[in-house]
């Protein structure tokens, strides 16, 4: 019986498969639709592989064509391609296609089909006049004669100066040495010494702004040398890169205020990470820090706009002085303090996984005119963090003391009820110094029904004592868009005090108003 039911099965089969109807093609009649007229690729730097970008084709017709010919209209096309998974015609021999010709594509009537496409491309193959930016341009093209159809390609491709790790004459790539662990044994990271007379970069403790610099890995700043940022320079960090400033060693950031209102960052010196599609213009975490480690010197920031990295600056027992500076989008902290010496005028942190200033492991603080906000969603992100001890894996708590934490003209804001947090290793106790002082600042803390509504550390604000406003909404322009400006209609307006005054706002705008606003941009400022 068993065998008798396997043989009707095969039966049936052949009978369903003599009945069945061959899929006949006919050419393609040039009315294919397109997903776009025009892909672009939008920025990638020279040598750089692209973003995959789709394009989508259409058979709007009743039968089932064949295409017979999709292609790059360049012989020597920089663009690749994969139609539905294939890799074209194999025209090198090597049994792989390379991306750039498919030979009869067919397509079922009202179905469609995926193009993949990529780029990468040597800017100095593309122009003889070695341009910092070069329009690279094709077309993907269908069928042929009267029947051709075209989608155009459109990639912008920048040069920059590439800073990675070598290899030496043995293979071996070269790291950062950042530690001993308790065996003695070196602990590195992925990264290289900046080289004064580097071949292709020249010197790399000057960073230019002649054209970008694109960093891979760690870029070193060792004992007794500086790196120097010039006004305007923009740098760009692959993922788990940034720099690293070693004991000795200095930081110097030297952007400015732009004097052309065309080009508000002319001056401006950028940090951030180096997928330039507008898709990743604002996604965290795409870069590492930039690190400054304990015994670090004279580190100095100017008008830096840092970005989308995972912590913007990480500060170890060191000193930092900055100003007219702003840290956008970082997936942990905007800065990381620990036990560190900051001291800052017109400041913005905006929008950090955990707090967007943390100043942990005590230290001394002083900021004037800055502006924090975190509408970061979910997790109960800070604003603004302020610790004595920290909290290790193995449950001990090392403490060393707040000196100083002075927060004049400032905001404080967020989209969780508590922005400010003082966590103070014993509030009864003056064992271990917890310094802090708040003057005329705006700061959200809304403590009803938290274990802080009877924590009397926070009294200066429940009182509104000392010219601090609490839970008032400072009403910024655009904070998803990080446009942390206001107007007269905000409760920071001429509230701030004149003993605490910065002259000149972020945007080099004159704080002429008598008080001065809170905050780190002056009412009068409006963005763009």
């Amino acid at each position: 019986m068993r065998q008798l039911i396997c043989l009707l099965f095969v039966a049936l089969m052949v009978s369903l498969s003599s009945c069945r109807k061959d899929f006949d093609t006919v050419p393609s009649n040039g009315n294919l639709s397109f997903s776009k007229d025009t892909v672009y690729l939008d920025t990638v730097f020279t040598k750089i592989g692209s973003s995959t970008y789709t394009l989508k084709v259409y058979n709007n017709s009743n039968d089932d064509i064949n295409i017979p010919t999709i292609r790059f209209e360049k012989i020597d096309s920089r663009y690749r391609m994969m139609v539905d998974g294939m890799t074209g015609i194999d025209e090198d021999g090597n049994g792989v296609g390379d991306g750039r010709k498919f030979n009869n594509v067919e397509l079922l009537a009202k179905d469609s089909l995926y193009i993949f496409i990529e780029t990468t491309a040597d800017i100095l193959e593309l122009a003889n006049n070695n341009p910092t930016e070069f329009l690279h341009t094709d077309n993907i093209v269908f069928d042929s004669g009267s029947k051709e159809q075209k989608v155009n390609l459109v990639t912008l491709i920048k040069d920059a100066y590439f800073l990675y790790p070598k290899r030496n004459a043995e293979g071996i790539k070269e790291s950062l040495l950042i530690d001993t662990d308790d065996n003695g044994d070196e602990i590195r990271i992925n990264g290289f010494e900046l080289d004064h007379s580097d071949l292709n970069n020249g010197d790399e403790f000057h960073f230019n702004n002649t054209k970008p610099y694109v960093i891979y890995g760690y870029a070193g700043v060792p004992s007794g040398e500086t790196l120097t940022i010039d006004p305007g320079a923009r740098v760009y960090f692959h993922a788990e890169s940034g720099i690293l400033v070693q004991s000795g060693g200095s930081l110097q950031i030297n952007g400015g205020i732009s004097t052309d209102p065309a080009n508000p960052q002319q001056n401006e010196v950028t940090f951030e990470g180096d997928r330039l599609e507008p898709m990743f213009e604002d996604v965290p975490g795409q870069w590492g820090t930039i690190w400054l480690r304990q015994g670090s010197v004279n580190n100095r920031v100017n008008h830096l706009t840092l970005k989308n990295s995972m912590l913007g600056f990480l500060v170890e027992n060191c000193p930092l002085e900055i100003n007219n500076s702003q840290i956008y989008n970082s997936a942990n902290y905007g800065i990381l303090s620990r036990a560190g010496a900051i001291t800052s005028e017109n400041l913005v942190i905006n929008l950090a996984g955990q707090a967007s200033l943390a100043c942990s492991l005590g230290g001394d603080y002083q900021f004037k005119h800055g502006t924090f906000n975190n509408n970061w969603v979910g997790s109960n992100p800070l604003s603004v963090w302020l610790s004595n001890y920290e909290e290790q894996a193995d449950g001990s708590k090392p403490t060393n003391g707040l000196l100083r934490a002075n927060f004049y003209n400032c905001i404080i804001y967020g989209n969780n009820n508590v922005q400010l947090f003082l966590n103070d290793i014993d509030f009864d106790s003056s064992d271990v110094a917890f310094n802090y002082d708040f003057q005329n600042c705006l700061i959200k803390f809304r403590d009803a029904g938290t274990s802080l509504q009877d924590n009397n550390a926070y009294n200066f604000i429940r009182e509104e004592s000392n010219g601090n406003i609490k839970n008032q909404n400072p009403n910024f322009f655009d904070v998803n868009a990080n446009k942390l400006n206001i107007d007269e209609t905000s409760p920071a307006y001429q509230k701030g005090s004149l003993s605490f005054l910065v002259p000149l706002d972020i945007l080099g705008h004159p704080r002429t108003s008598n008080p001065p606003d809170m905050g780190a941009y002056q009412s009068a400022a409006f963005p763009d």
